[in-house]
């Protein structure tokens, strides 16, 4: 297993359904520096999309990206795409802190927009985006992968809809990464251009949370981060984590850091403890490590024993098609969009108010 490839942000796809027909629903990508957007390519296209241009200032991102997606036409800058009127959606996974920015440039010419996460990097980015999803009326769906991207999340939320767990009370997440710091931009060694830890992986975390536990809201009530092992990288962050009350009781801790070890097979071992006033779940994302080199394990335990269910090919994302009908109708049955934004608020919250540690 190459535990370093970049191409592990790119899930597809077994089970899929297309929702929409050819040339029903076209997009566009602007902005390559994450290797998200090709696990967000891959969504929209097993659900029907059509990716028909990209732009990135860099040639050799550029020229990488139509060798996976040769239906995608590179142009000379973001205005044609901007100005192309068959053009619905961009998808852009740009440095993050130029994530706003650019869906208010896309709104303002008339399409809708899906970011990478984190779609911020401040509050008054948030709040400018907010008020141009009412101006305009069109999307701003934002991509938190760990939640929408993987099978057996996808699976855990669908149990916890049929009760399976009666009302979900607690929830907690670990976020763990492998830093790679040979193979990183510059950018993502500075809180001005990332966000800062929580703002950034942290935000899969809480999105999460607020899913799980059925919340609108929710409060940080204390926050850390720290650089334990990067030294070299003064500005950086390897650790973080927080605690959180949603606004209907639940509460929450997740932990995220840099710090995966190089013998493990693949890029983190993420998970996710739900407990439920009957019975608890817990979800392996990407590892059962020891046991399975496979990816999507969900654990439930209630009154009616103890199960295991392997999800990879079964449940399929949803999302992605559910979000093109939503661009098409003006529904909201994949991701309310105070949802999104909710979920963004609250990282950039927990980043402002965490307490520096000392390492």
């Amino acid at each position: 297993m190459n535990k370093n490839n970049g191409m592990n942000y790119a899930p597809k796809g077994i089970k899929m359904n297309k929702v929409v027909e050819k040339g029903e629903f076209s997009f566009a990508a602007i902005g390559l520096d994450h290797g998200h957007i090709y696990g967000m390519a891959n969504g929209l296209i097993e659900a029907g999309g059509e990716l028909v241009a990209v732009y990135d200032p860099d040639p050799e991102k550029v020229n990488k990206f139509c060798s996976i997606y040769p239906t995608a036409q590179a142009v000379s800058s973001k205005k044609e795409i901007l100005e192309d009127p068959s053009i619905k959606l961009v998808a852009c996974a740009s440095v993050p802190s130029e994530r706003g920015n650019i869906g208010l440039e896309v709104l303002n010419h008339g399409k809708h927009y899906f970011a990478d996460k984190p779609a911020f990097t401040t509050l008054e980015q948030l709040e400018k985006a907010r008020k141009k999803t009412q101006e305009t009326g069109f999307k701003w769906g934002i991509y938190y992968s760990e939640r929408l991207h993987v099978e057996s999340a996808v699976f855990a939320g669908q149990l916890i809809e049929e009760g399976a767990i009666g009302r979900v009370v607690q929830v907690m997440g670990t976020g763990p990464h492998r830093a790679n710091p040979q193979s990183r931009p510059d950018w993502f060694f500075d809180p001005e251009y990332f966000g800062g830890i929580l703002c950034d992986i942290g935000s899969h975390q809480i999105e999460q949370f607020l899913y799980f536990a059925g919340a609108k809201d929710a409060e940080v009530l204390h926050s850390k981060v720290g650089n334990y092992h990067f030294q070299d990288y003064e500005k950086f962050e390897d650790f973080g984590d927080a605690t959180l009350v949603a606004d209907n009781g639940a509460t929450f801790y997740f932990r995220v850091d840099w710090l995966t070890p190089d013998g493990l097979g693949t890029w983190g071992d993420g998970r996710v403890f739900i407990l439920g006033t009957e019975g608890y779940i817990e979800v392996r994302k990407y590892i059962d490590i020891a046991r399975e080199t496979s990816s999507n394990h969900l654990y439930l335990v209630n009154h009616d024993g103890e199960k295991h269910f392997d999800c990879n090919g079964k449940v399929g994302f949803p999302l992605f098609g559910e979000f093109i009908l939503d661009c098409l109708n003006g529904t909201e049955n994949a991701m309310p969009q105070e949802h999104a934004f909710k979920a963004a608020e609250l990282c950039i919250q927990a980043q402002e108010k965490a307490m520096r540690i000392n390492t």
